[in-house]
């Protein structure tokens, strides 16, 4: 009896080993900051404007909600330097010590028209400013209030007639030694400086208010 032909398997019909499934991959994990990030201190000022200055303004002046509450809005420090027209260095120190100062960079001022009697032209740099917001606005404030002022020789308090009938403030300074930060050998020029505090409130007595329950000295 014949045996049935044997069929012959070829290379092309060999089976294939089942190829091996790769483990996925796993997913990339968020690298770990190097320094635990430090929340950024409440300004000592800024908190006592909530806890203090808040409750005291809404029983003095009857205010139903927080909300009508006035407050700080901005500070403005301005330096006019007239000397910059012969030597533009002196505006160049103004601004380098306002940003000490401030802790922010100033802008230079220019002027807004020509005055031939003073040879001052058009878009000349006559001064040097910053405004102040937030944060930076509060401690300011606090270092002007507690550290800056009290080195004033004699010092009584400040005026309490320099508010502009909207509640806004401006003091002005005779000379910016009185802030510790600035060093009387590396001065160029002893001058003065505007500060300007803008406030919400609508009337000087709210400004006024506001003012003295964050701490500035207004003479009696």
């Amino acid at each position: 009896m014949a045996k049935a032909d044997t069929p012959t398997v070829g290379k092309g019909s060999e089976k294939k080993p089942a190829a091996r499934k790769e483990a996925p991959a796993a997913a990339p994990q968020p690298k770990a900051d190097k320094e635990p990030r430090v929340p950024h201190p409440v300004p000592r000022l800024k908190e006592a404007y909530r806890q203090q200055a808040v409750p005291a303004l809404m029983k003095e002046f009857g205010y139903k909600n927080p909300m009508q509450v006035p407050k700080l809005d901005r500070i403005v420090l301005n330096v006019g330097m007239g000397e910059a027209i012969q030597n533009v260095k002196l505006l160049e120190s103004a601004a380098a010590e306002l940003g000490v100062i401030s802790g922010q960079r100033p802008v230079v001022t220019k002027a807004k028209k020509a005055i031939a009697g003073f040879k001052l032209r058009q878009g000349m740099p006559i001064g040097t400013k910053v405004t102040l917001r937030s944060d930076q606005m509060y401690e300011f404030l606090d270092r002007l209030v507690s550290v800056a002022l009290p080195r004033i020789r004699d010092f009584r308090g400040v005026s309490p007639k320099a508010f502009d009938g909207r509640g806004n403030y401006t003091l002005g300074l005779k000379e910016q030694l009185i802030f510790p930060e600035i060093k009387y050998d590396s001065v160029a020029a002893i001058h003065g400086m505007d500060i300007t505090i803008v406030t919400t409130a609508k009337t000087n007595d709210e400004g006024k208010a506001l003012l003295r329950q964050l701490g500035m000295p207004f003479r009696a």
